[in-house]
C-alpha cells in the first residue's frame, strides 16, 4: 500500500511539472505576441509620418518624383506586410532605404531643412524611431526568451508534445550601424 502512494505522488510531481512547464511556455509566447503589437503599433504611426513627410518635401522638391514614388512604393510594401517578422523585416530594410534617399533629396534644399513644418515630422520620425527600436528589442528578448526554452531540456519536451514552435527575431538591416566610418586627416 505505501509504495502505491509512493508512485501516485511520483506521477503527481511529474503531472505538476508539466503543468508548470506548460503553463511557462504559454505565457513566454504570449509575452511574444504581445511585445510584437508594440512594434506594430510604432511601424503604423511611422507609416502616418511618411506621406506627410513626402508632401513636404515634394514643396521644395518638384523634380524628385522617383524618390517620392520610391518612398510611398516601400511604405505600401511594409503597410501591406502581414507575413513574418522576417518577412516584415525585409519590408522595413526597403523602406528604410527609401527613407534614406529622401532625406539625402532634403540634403539638397536648405530653406526644407529650416522649414518649421519638415522639422517637426523630422522630430517625430525620429521619436518613432526610438520606440520602435525599443519595442523591437523588447520583442527579441522574448523571442530568445522562448525559443530558449523550446531549446532546452526539459522544457522542449513539453513544448514538442505541444507543437510550440519557436520565435522569429524581427532584425531590421541598419546600413549606417555596419557601414565602415570614414576617417580623414585632412584639412
Amino acid at each position: 500500500m505505501p509504495a502505491i502512494y509512493v508512485i501516485l505522488g511520483i506521477v503527481a510531481i511529474i503531472l505538476l511539472w508539466g503543468v508548470g512547464m506548460y503553463n511557462s511556455l504559454i505565457r513566454t509566447r504570449q509575452h511574444v505576441k504581445e511585445s510584437w503589437s508594440g512594434i506594430d503599433t510604432e511601424l503604423k504611426r511611422r507609416y502616418n509620418l511618411i506621406p506627410n513627410l513626402v508632401e513636404t518635401v515634394k514643396g521644395y522638391a518638384t523634380h524628385e518624383s522617383e524618390t517620392f514614388e520610391a518612398v510611398i512604393q516601400a511604405r505600401n510594401n511594409a503597410v501591406a506586410s502581414t507575413g513574418s517578422p522576417g518577412q516584415q523585416a525585409q519590408d522595413e530594410n526597403m523602406l528604410v532605404g527609401a527613407l534614406r534617399q529622401l532625406f539625402a533629396v532634403v540634403e539638397a534644399y536648405p530653406d526644407l531643412k529650416a522649414n518649421e513644418n519638415f522639422l517637426h515630422m523630422q522630430r517625430e520620425l525620429t521619436v518613432t524611431e526610438d520606440r520602435l527600436q525599443a519595442a523591437r528589442r523588447f520583442y527579441n528578448a522574448n523571442v530568445r526568451t522562448l525559443n530558449t526554452k523550446v531549446e532546452v531540456f526539459p522544457s522542449n519536451m513539453i513544448a514538442s508534445m505541444f507543437s510550440i514552435v519557436q520565435g522569429e527575431f524581427f532584425e531590421v538591416e541598419d546600413a549606417a550601424v555596419r557601414e565602415v566610418p570614414k576617417v580623414s586627416f585632412a584639412d
